[in-house]
């Protein structure tokens, strides 16, 4: 087989790197997306952020004219080669911050909050751990006593419970403290009458009649509370109070009346003083009502505003060989990350409107009145592909006069109608806990009874299907469900 030349005429997709930046962009959150382009300002002196432009101005003053040439003396400055150099193609409105608040994405407001910027700064919140070695340096505890205690109250987990038994505290200890599992647990017992009360319980049932034995004794029910308590916590959780009453041969109001007084405790004591932060949801899209219709506009605290770092501009144009070569390379990808910005918010804020459009419905009258939308349907209207609406509507949030939902909490699918439409899951979810919401606490609707009325009313949806949505809302069966009259 000898050697010959062939021509081959082919086709390839090939994702330039504006392209791959622009759709890592997309899919990246809101706090994501800030980190992202900290880092890459870091990293080129020539992108810069809106508010250490406004920061250099403030403590600067404004700069004498002409000491640093313009922008279009830069872009009209001859480079080593003597060719003119063309840095312009951005049209000048990239070298400025990038405010998403102006008329051309939608936004209204000029973004400057004054002393909103400032935040206030509350104190770290106090730990459980710390709320009980405060009490502990207060109360009558001898060494040894002391140490356990402050082992014990190490070994509680977030709900004030001791997971790991009390084997677990004694081979803690150190190796040559002699102590014994009744020493620990005399401990235990009185750590439990710290406040929150029954912290450093082994269980549940420990935990309840703890709370219960700090009740006066002429605390009305408190005795039967307590029977309850230790042996029939099970039937309890079923709100089985006719068997109940059958069991402890007592009368099935004063049962009643001891099962409000054991659901009036708190079952988790430690939750209270959980230091875990609270995370806010910051909303990425707005959506109100504008006369007859829903306007979206973009936060414009959500969006980066990014700018060119005006005085390393004005140096490129004095710079020479590989120094004026890497700074114009700085300066194209910083035009080009501007870019996908810009990019990224009209492309948020023309699926916010889609999805808007479609869902509108919702808006006006709620939960129940969601239709099927699947992403096809959004990348149809919006001429993008469904992979893009995919990454578009991860962790961006919309914010409704109704509340602040994930853009992708608006998509579902849909059930058949007897009308030959169909009806969003969510529709039926909505419906589902209406229903329930108004059942008779002594006859709750079964999984059977919630599928025959949603045939009622016209949505064909069969009894698993009920279940499989009761459980995602995680609403208790019927016979959990069910309470004393």
């Amino acid at each position: 087989m000898k050697p010959a030349l062939q021509f081959r005429l082919h086709q390839q997709l090939t994702l330039t790197p504006q392209l791959q930046q622009a759709i890592r962009l997309l899919q990246l959150s809101q706090l994501e997306l800030e980190a992202e382009l900290r880092q890459i300002a870091e990293s080129n002196p020539l992108l810069e952020f809106a508010e250490e432009i406004e920061d250099d101005e403030a403590t600067e003053g404004v700069e004498a004219e002409g000491e640093y040439p313009s922008a279009e003396a830069v872009a009209g400055s001859s480079n080593d080669d003597g060719e003119a150099a063309d840095w312009s193609d951005g049209g000048g409105a990239a070298e400025t911050p990038i405010d998403f608040s102006s008329s051309s994405v939608g936004n209204s407001g000029s973004g400057s909050r004054g002393d909103e910027d400032f935040e206030p700064q509350n104190a770290a919140p106090e730990t459980l751990q710390q709320h009980l070695l405060w009490q502990l340096n207060l109360a009558s505890f001898n060494p040894r006593q002391h140490l356990i205690a402050t082992v014990l109250i190490d070994a509680l987990n977030p709900a004030g419970y001791l997971a790991e038994g009390l084997e677990a505290i004694l081979a803690a200890l150190p190796a040559n403290f002699d102590a014994s599992i009744a020493e620990i647990e005399e401990v235990r017992r009185r750590l439990q009458g710290f406040d929150p009360a029954g912290v450093g319980s082994l269980d549940l049932r420990d935990c309840l009649r703890v709370q219960l034995e700090q009740f006066p004794t002429d605390t009305p029910q408190r005795e039967l509370a307590l029977r309850i308590v230790d042996d029939e916590l099970d039937l309890l959780a079923r709100n089985d109070i006719v068997r109940l009453a059958r069991r402890l041969r007592a009368d099935a109001d004063d049962v009643s009346a001891a099962a409000v007084l054991i659901r009036s405790l708190d079952p988790r004591p430690g939750a209270a003083l959980d230091a875990t932060p609270v995370e806010y949801v910051a909303p990425d899209v707005y959506a109100l009502r504008d006369g007859s219709r829903w306007r979206v506009s973009l936060n414009p605290d959500a969006q980066p505003r990014l700018g060119l770092n005006q005085h390393y501009c004005g140096l490129i144009a004095q710079a020479r060989g590989e120094d004026a070569s890497w700074m114009r390379g700085q300066l194209q990808e910083a035009r080009w990350l501007i870019k996908s910005l810009e990019s990224r918010a009209e492309t948020l804020l023309k699926v916010a409107e889609a999805i808007v459009r479609r869902q509108s419905a919702f808006l006006d009258y709620g939960p129940e009145a969601m239709h099927p939308l699947v992403l096809r349907e959004v990348a149809e209207e919006v001429g993008m592909h469904e992979s893009t609406i995919s990454r578009v509507t991860t962790r961006k949030y919309l914010h409704t006069p109704r509340g602040t939902f994930e853009l992708k909490y608006f998509f579902s699918s849909g059930v058949s109608t007897e009308d030959g439409g169909s009806a969003s899951a969510t529709a039926i979810q909505a419906m589902l806990r209406k229903l329930i919401e108004a059942e008779d606490v002594r006859k709750p609707l079964s999984d059977l009874a919630i599928a025959e009325e949603l045939q009622r009313k016209g949505i064909q949806v069969a009894r698993r299907t009920v279940a499989k949505y009761r459980e995602g809302l995680r609403i208790p069966t019927s016979s959990e469900r069910q309470r004393a009259g």
